[in-house]
């Protein structure tokens, strides 16, 4: 059973933390739905909080830009949307910081939503605790280094990887009294193709900027599980692997109750706001 190491001190004692999490797995989403995630993030990170509830929650999007808040203050916005409009990817702003990561078939996206009061202190406790959950499956053993990979894109302090490549991101949100960590996992598929995706991003909208105050990507510095591990990888069995090592409930028929709820359409509202203007950009190509 995995009980949220951190450090030598598990965040709390073991008879307190024997409520499982509740799973919503909400697949691939579709075209229409590239705005659903992050509200239904926020809407489930209150829940956590209100109801001291642990939840898993994943998802994927089709091909996808995902754009961070500083992403949108490139200085030639446009000619960064229409780059990779041009590449046949969808574009989103997130309603969070950090900047753009790509989503394909290939990414699996993996938030473990807590209360507040089961983190022992600082946000790095919040991010210790993913790391701590992905080592405690078989991909452990691949020998994961957690460490910022600079040339990667959307690069972080809890970066996690392999012989000096990175796999997976790790973001976090905190609304009220729930935190959600959130990373994204470079399963299998062209890695490198993402990179480039993101790099171009960049150079359209940085231009003679490029590498200034935004990552000089180089898609070499990335690859994907399938890659590195020495045994099958799939999406499907690192769900499962995931799932092992942490007690928990499927919950994702209850999903429509949770789209009914009026705070999750005012998030939903507010995503669309957000994107107005990258979604008039794309309107008029």
């Amino acid at each position: 059973m995995f009980l949220f190491i951190i450090g030598k001190e598990t965040m709390k004692r073991e008879e307190d933390f024997m409520k499982e999490a509740l799973l919503f797995d909400q697949g691939m989403l579709s075209e229409s739905e590239l705005f659903n995630p992050f509200a239904l993030t926020d809407v489930l990170t209150e829940f956590s909080g209100e109801q001291q509830q642990p939840v898993i929650h994943f998802w994927q999007l089709p091909k996808t830009l995902i754009l961070g808040m500083k992403d949108s203050r490139v200085p030639h916005l446009n000619d960064a949307l229409k780059t990779v409009h041009q590449q046949d990817y969808r574009l989103v702003l997130r309603n969070s910081g950090g900047l753009g990561v790509i989503n394909d078939t290939g990414i699996l996206n993996i938030s473990l939503i807590l209360p507040k009061e089961t983190i022992a202190g600082s946000i790095d406790d919040g991010y210790q605790a993913m790391v701590d959950w992905f080592q405690h499956t078989p991909f452990g053993s691949l020998g994961l280094t957690v460490g910022e990979v600079a040339d990667s894109y959307c690069p972080g302090k809890f970066d996690l990887s392999i012989k000096g490549k990175k796999i997976a991101g790790i973001a976090q949100r905190r609304i009220k009294d729930g935190v959600a960590i959130m990373m994204y996992l470079s399963v299998d598929g062209d890695q490198n193709l993402r990179g480039e995706i993101v790099r171009s991003f960049y150079q359209s909208g940085l231009q003679d900027q490029f590498g200034i105050d935004y990552p000089s990507v180089d898609p070499s510095s990335m690859t994907t599980l399938a890659e590195t591990a020495p045994f099958d990888v799939s999406l499907a069995s690192v769900k499962k692997e995931l799932l092992h090592a942490m007690p928990h409930q499927d919950q994702s028929a209850f999903l429509p109750k949770f789209f009914q709820m009026e705070e999750y359409q005012r998030r939903i509202e507010n995503m669309r706001q957000r994107n107005t203007t990258i979604q008039e950009v794309l309107h008029d190509l």
